[in-house]
C-alpha cells in the first residue's frame, strides 16, 4: 500500500509515519534523505541548498523505484503539498492520501520554537492551498432553466 502523508511543516508527518511503519516498510522523507546526504553536524531543519537539490533528485528516484514494489511492501511517502499531477500519479497506484494537520496555531508555534522561520511561508502556502481546494469542492446547486 502507498501512503502519501501531506501537511504543513512541523505538523507531525514524520511522527505519524513512525507510529505506523514497520522496519520492513519503505519511508521516503525528504528531511531524512537530506540528512543522510549532508555532512556530520549539518542542521536537520535548515538544510544547505545544494544538499537539498541532491536530496530532491534522490527522492524522485526513490519514489520511482518504490512504486514498483507496492505488492511486496508498504511505502510511506511524505509530500507536503503534492500538485494535482502528483496526486493523480499517486492515486493511479491506489494511494491513501493522509493530511496531518494539528491546526495552524500549533504549526506556527512549532515552527517558531523548532524550525527555520522560512518554513512559516511554506505553512502559510499550505493552509492557503487547502482553503482553495475546499472552496473548489463546494458546489452551488441551482435549478435548471425553464425553457
Amino acid at each position: 500500500m502507498l501512503y502519501v502523508v501531506t501537511g504543513p511543516p512541523a505538523a507531525g508527518k514524520t511522527s505519524w509515519i513512525e507510529a505506523r511503519a514497520r522496519p520492513s516498510d519503505v519511508v521516503i522523507d525528504l528531511d531524512r534523505i537530506t540528512a543522510a546526504l549532508s555532512g556530520p553536524g549539518a542542521p536537520s531543519w535548515a538544510q544547505d541548498g545544494i544538499a537539498l537539490k541532491v536530496a530532491h533528485r534522490a527522492r524522485y528516484a526513490a519514489i520511482d523505484e518504490a512504486l514498483k514494489h507496492l505488492d511486496a511492501t508498504d511505502v510511506y511517502l511524505i509530500h507536503t503539498m503534492p500538485s494535482p499531477k502528483w496526486l493523480a500519479r499517486y492515486r493511479r497506484h491506489g494511494a491513501e492520501i493522509i493530511a496531518v494537520d494539528p491546526g495552524k496555531d500549533i504549526v506556527m508555534q512549532r515552527i517558531a520554537d523548532m524550525r527555520s522561520p522560512a518554513l512559516q511561508a511554506v505553512a502559510t502556502r499550505w493552509y492557503a492551498q487547502r482553503a482553495r481546494q475546499r472552496d473548489a469542492r463546494r458546489v452551488t446547486r441551482q435549478a435548471s432553466r425553464a425553457w
